[in-house]
């Protein structure tokens, strides 16, 4: 039986509760049964992957390459994801380029399968994060089943501190932040902006985004979220948003603010 996540309640409590437990929780989950096999099974058949048709002909080495960036749900679209892989990322007109998720260019990109790339799976190193990420991934998937906010947050903790760190434009980050589902939808939450908001040109959502986000931190720049306080403070923002919006969809506003008066 795969270890299930403990969350003993939604919102802020049941994040610090979350928090404190992360590590000892992930390593009872990453040792189950289940996970441990299909770690082992991915580690030791991937070196012999020589192309793109050969991922995806392997139903249980596929699940793990696309658990890895959050894709499992791609698992039956197998011509789909063969096509990202044999396209590879260098071309402009890459299916992986003229996606808006870029999550399947980092796919695609992890495994170097496309022409002019230097296939990876017999990198070792590299193949072991892929692991480990499945892990992580399908862990962070089991919590959303409790709560999909708790899994949005933990999601971008590292997304968060992987994009900050990146090289590239102020702009150019937001953009990538903006094809990340998980973190565009944390960070209009954290923001209070409403689902209509999407529809905007995307200038002009780059625009109210920077607005916003420099309102809440003092800064427009995402560099500031390679500093663990600040990851903390919007993930707070975004938490708190979430309580309130689920609680005004079952009670009164009067009743919610004695809620979280009271809480």
């Amino acid at each position: 039986m795969t270890f299930q996540p403990v969350i003993p309640s939604g919102g802020l409590v049941g994040w610090r509760f979350l928090q404190r437990t992360y590590d000892a929780q992930l390593e009872s989950f990453s040792t189950s049964a289940v996970n441990k096999r299909d770690s082992e099974y991915f580690l030791e058949n991937i070196k012999k992957v020589q192309t793109a048709e050969d991922l995806v002909s392997d139903r249980r080495l596929l699940q793990v390459a696309l658990g890895a960036f959050g894709l499992e749900g791609d698992l039956d679209n197998r011509f789909f994801i063969q096509k990202i892989l044999s396209d590879g990322t260098k071309a402009e007109d890459a299916l992986s380029n003229r996606l808006s998720d870029k999550r399947y260019r980092q796919f695609s990109d992890a495994f170097g399968f496309g022409p002019g790339e230097v296939r990876k799976t017999g990198l070792i190193t590299n193949m072991e994060e892929i692991a480990r990420d499945n892990v992580v991934s399908r862990f962070e998937v089991a919590v959303g089943e409790t709560d999909e906010t708790m899994r949005i947050s933990l999601y971008a903790q590292h997304a968060l501190s992987d994009l900050a760190a990146k090289g590239g434009s102020k702009d150019t980050k937001w953009f990538d932040l903006m094809s990340l589902p998980p973190l565009r939808r944390m960070m209009e939450t954290a923001l209070g902006l409403p689902t209509s908001f999407g529809q905007l040109n995307i200038d002009r959502q780059l625009e109210v985004f920077k607005d916003r986000l420099s309102g809440l931190t003092g800064s427009d720049d995402l560099a500031q979220f390679n500093d663990k306080a600040a990851r903390e403070q919007l993930t707070d923002q975004f938490l708190a948003r979430s309580q309130i919006a689920q609680l005004e969809n079952v009670v009164s506003p009067a009743q919610t603010a004695l809620i979280l008066l009271g809480g």
